[in-house]
């Protein structure tokens, strides 16, 4: 929740039309919200009779049609740590989430004897799950509560762990990481329950890039810093255009849209909406040892990541 006002200056940046005025909108959604992360953290601290250390924060907005980095903040001040967390691997947490759904919904365009809809239900309940050769697991959900029988579109919508293994058991958990490589994410993301609720580590830009294509019909776009370099003389030395790669299609990520949209209305990340903003959006929260906020607008696609 701490993140929600920094989010809705990063929704902000939409309106604005040059690059210059997308980087100071980035820089003070990073003071703002970060305000608020270290009053909580002095909380914490003060209950736990501990230093506190100033946390951190990484934000990177793009064009998920073009891939054109628009705004970029790798720390929250240069002159203390000239440390780039953009490019920094951390477990992204749940919002690594959309991959296992995303691969869920594809079951219907791959064939096969498992078909799964946004409708279709899964069961949350405490479970073991065992894989061979790996020690038993048994997650918990947040506050350990279980809803019991729920649609897909739910157990996204309010990041239920137990809910998502469940289905990436479903579907395979190599098919699960097949996916996930495909859109950019680290290729040491394994084949094992703990990868669906994103315990494996990716670094913002990865997954950046990875989101891309829920934003641009199925087609990942590869995030970019410079799209054209000339000489004094106007000769051309680098046109970049765009990188792309078909990786789902296009009418799973309508579904997946739809589904990224309802997390806004009615789940975790619900608090956006409270706090006024309205401009159509789809997202997810992420929470791990750090937290995470990935979402996008038509125009404009944004990861923040705090830690």
């Amino acid at each position: 929740k701490s993140l929600n006002v920094a989010t809705i200056k990063v929704a902000e940046m939409v309106g604005y039309k040059t690059v210059l005025n997308l980087q100071r909108a980035a820089n003070e959604a990073v003071n703002i919200g970060m305000k608020q992360v270290d009053d909580i953290a002095r909380k914490q601290k003060r209950f736990k009779n501990a230093p506190f250390v100033e946390p951190q924060c990484a934000l990177i907005a793009l064009d998920p049609h073009t891939g054109e980095i628009k705004a970029l903040v790798g720390g929250r001040n240069y002159n203390i740590t000239q440390l780039n967390r953009i490019l920094a691997e951390r477990q992204p947490g749940s919002i690594f989430k959309p991959f296992v759904y995303a691969a869920a919904l594809n079951t219907a365009v791959a064939g096969g004897t498992t078909t799964l809809t946004p409708a279709s239900i899964v069961v949350d309940e405490p479970t073991t799950f065992t894989i061979q050769g790996q020690p038993d697991y048994e997650p918990e959900n947040f506050e350990h509560e279980f809803e019991g029988p729920v649609t897909l579109r739910r157990a996204m919508a309010k990041s239920l762990n137990v809910a998502t293994i469940k289905v990436a058991e479903m579907v395979g958990y190599k098919t699960v990481v097949n996916l996930a490589h495909k859109a950019g994410i680290s290729e040491d993301v394994k084949a094992t329950p703990a990868m669906a609720i994103g315990s494996y580590v990716a670094t913002p830009l990865e997954m950046a890039g990875a989101y891309t294509l829920f934003a641009n019909k199925g087609v990942r776009v590869q995030p970019t810093l410079i799209s054209l370099v000339k000489e004094p003389n106007g000769k051309v030395l680098l046109d970049q255009k765009p990188q792309t790669k078909p990786v789902l299609d296009p009418r799973v990520t309508y579904l997946m849209v739809s589904m990224l949209e309802e997390v806004l209305r009615t789940g975790t990340g619900a608090g956006v909406r409270g706090r006024g903003f309205t401009v159509p959006a789809a997202g997810k929260t992420g929470t791990s040892h750090d937290g995470w906020f990935a979402g996008f607008t038509s125009d404009l696609l944004c990861i923040v990541w705090v830690g």
